[in-house]
């Protein structure tokens, strides 16, 4: 199997910021200085990619189950060292799930797809961070119908 390469330019912006560019051509303010708190950081940055490779797995396979999901969010909080480096040595993803009779087992498998066979960020991290996933069910009593495709 051959490798796929992608390639991101980050350009420094000054007064600690900078300019990425995604391989795809999205531009994205990065902040260096995180007390100022006006852009996200790359930590930051590293929560977001985590939960949305994992949470676009977990919907797709929920609705291949024929889930009935009219809501869907990942939460993911990081623990970091406190000395240098500062990396994350554990992050808790928790999914919740808001729908119609949706089934825990199509939840707990479609997550453990996800984190064993799909995510490429949870894959990257996993040998430096221990990732624990969770979930929660909220049966929707409103109609508001399925989350639509993307």
């Amino acid at each position: 199997m051959g490798q796929k390469e992608t390639k991101a330019t980050i350009n420094f912006a000054e007064n600690d910021y900078f300019v990425g560019v995604t391989p795809s051509g999205h531009a994205q303010v990065i902040e260096a200085n995180s007390d100022r708190g006006t852009a996200a950081t790359p930590m930051e940055l590293l929560l977001l990619a985590l939960g949305s490779c994992t949470g676009v797995d977990v919907v797709s396979i929920l609705r291949k189950k024929r889930q009935q999901v009219t809501g869907y969010s990942i939460e993911v909080l990081g623990q970091r060292r406190e000395e240098f480096p500062r990396s994350y040595t554990q992050l808790d993803v928790k999914h919740i799930v808001r729908g119609h009779n949706i089934s825990p087992q199509a939840v707990a498998r479609a997550i453990d797809l996800s984190e064993t066979k799909y995510c490429s960020v949870a894959a990257t991290l996993r040998g430096t961070a221990k990732i624990v996933s969770s979930y929660e069910i909220i049966e929707d009593i409103g109609d508001q119908g399925p989350v639509p495709d993307s």
